[in-house]
């Protein structure tokens, strides 16, 4: 990220082309039913962007509305209208926010009013919430076409021939005819696979990116920062030449901070001083984003890796989509998302990021309302500080409601957590009494 605090330091091209990409995104929707495109509302993780690009088609990203609609302030009240209408308190904030900002005019975070879907298309990947979320909403939307991609949990912790069968067979004989339907156009195969192939080399570059902070100091912050570089690729613009060059720019840039010896970019410019190294599963809260970012960069804490910027792909560990497999690649990529993980490959990964990002600790944030990531999260802590030694922390607060984001609360715990990671590192550079003697 490279917005600042004072105007003498310019955001970086990486930045401004995507802010370019996702106003012309929402123009585009704002358009949508006057030009005749048809409108795919889905969910980032195992969204299947290629497919819905090859029928020309624009895809709509609830959960994006709702973080971008916290970041601009705008959630608390759409919170409060969708509890009017009798949500719960303990219902995910995404889902309230998303209803709240349906219910005063489905109104989109740059001031675009959002098309109706032409199809709620549904590739389940271990969040329950999504199965229920596109339930109001084909309500809201009368009925509106569904289709749930029925994605099998990884319950043993690898992707099995039988699950990837499935999951493909899927896609050719349920799917690609809803689209086609919709669309009215068969599908392009050709188109297609040139889509999967954009992404790829996309992916290639997101990974260059993301192991960049291997470096010390990283040249990047793999969370707050991460948000941002995880955004094109996870939502509308994967499979397109302008993701690809995006992903070139901000390569880039990330290798020029590599050879400069530059810390990661932050909303007070760079930063000059790493002091720890962080670990850090779960989401970020979006309400108070730069706050919360602040109490990490005041401390000169760059979090190296995170769980959050794996949520709609985990492309580190090999993945890639593959042009010359199409569905099957498709099937993997839904298969292979960290929300569809199993606890104990989670906890795997995070002592793998630990490890390989010589990490001084790891730090989670417990969100209230998301079953998907808080469960087990207290067993995630306490088997990884056995694992590595590594002080582990734990914070609460929430995607995008600001009454469960208390600011003090969460810089005590802090400071006490680095308290705690200096204590570590006095204790391992402390000698014994035998190599003292």
């Amino acid at each position: 990220m490279s917005t600042t605090a004072t105007e003498s330091v310019q955001k970086e091209q990486s930045m401004l082309l995507q802010k370019d990409m996702i106003a012309d995104h929402f123009r585009r929707l704002g358009r949508a039913k006057e030009e005749g495109k048809k409108v795919v509302y889905t969910f980032v993780p195992g969204n299947l962007n290629e497919l819905i690009l090859a029928f020309d088609m624009l895809p709509v990203h609830p959960e994006i509305n709702a973080l971008q609609s916290a970041m601009r302030k705008k959630s608390a009240g759409y919170i409060r209208e969708a509890e009017k209408h009798g949500h719960s308190e303990d219902v995910c904030t995404y889902v309230k926010c998303d209803v709240g900002m349906l219910k005063s005019g489905n109104i989109g975070p740059t001031g675009e009013k959002l098309p109706e879907p032409d199809l709620l298309l549904l590739s389940y990947t271990g969040c329950f919430t999504f199965m229920k979320w596109f339930e109001i909403l084909r309500k809201e939307y009368n009925d509106c076409a569904t289709v749930m991609l029925h994605v099998p949990y990884q319950g043993d912790g690898a992707i099995t021939e039988e699950a990837r069968a499935y999951v493909v067979k899927q896609l050719r004989e349920v799917l690609v005819p809803q689209l086609e339907r919709i669309s009215g156009r068969k599908l392009d195969h050709d188109r297609l696979e040139e889509l999967l192939a954009s992404s790829a080399r996309a992916e290639e570059d997101l990974v260059s990116i993301l192991e960049s902070a291997k470096q010390k100091p990283s040249p990047i912050d793999a969370y707050f920062g991460g948000v941002y570089y995880i955004g094109p690729i996870f939502t509308a613009f994967r499979g397109r030449e302008s993701c690809e060059e995006y992903y070139q720019v901000l390569r880039s840039e990330v290798e020029e901070r590599i050879r400069m010896k530059s810390g990661p970019i932050t909303p007070e410019g760079p930063m000059h001083n790493e002091q720890y190294r962080l670990v850090v599963e779960g989401p970020p809260n979006w309400t108070s984003f730069r706050e919360f970012w602040k109490m990490f960069y005041d401390e000169s804490a760059v979090v190296v890796a995170s769980s959050y910027t794996k949520v709609g792909g985990i492309y580190d560990t090999g993945f890639r989509h593959d042009a010359r497999q199409p569905f099957e690649s498709l099937a993997d990529y839904c298969l292979g998302c960290y929300t569809n993980l199993n606890l104990p490959s989670r906890i795997d990964l995070l002592e793998k990021y630990i490890n390989e990002y010589e990490a001084d600790g790891f730090l989670i944030n417990s969100i209230k309302s998301c079953n998907s990531f808080s469960a087990g999260q207290l067993l995630i802590l306490n088997e990884l500080e056995k694992r590595t030694g590594k002080a582990g922390g734990f914070i609460e607060s929430d995607l995008v409601d600001p009454r469960y984001f208390s600011a003090a609360n969460i810089k005590n715990r802090l400071e006490s957590y680095f308290q705690m990671v200096d204590a570590k590192r006095q204790n391992r550079h402390t000698p014994s009494s035998r190599e003292r003697a």
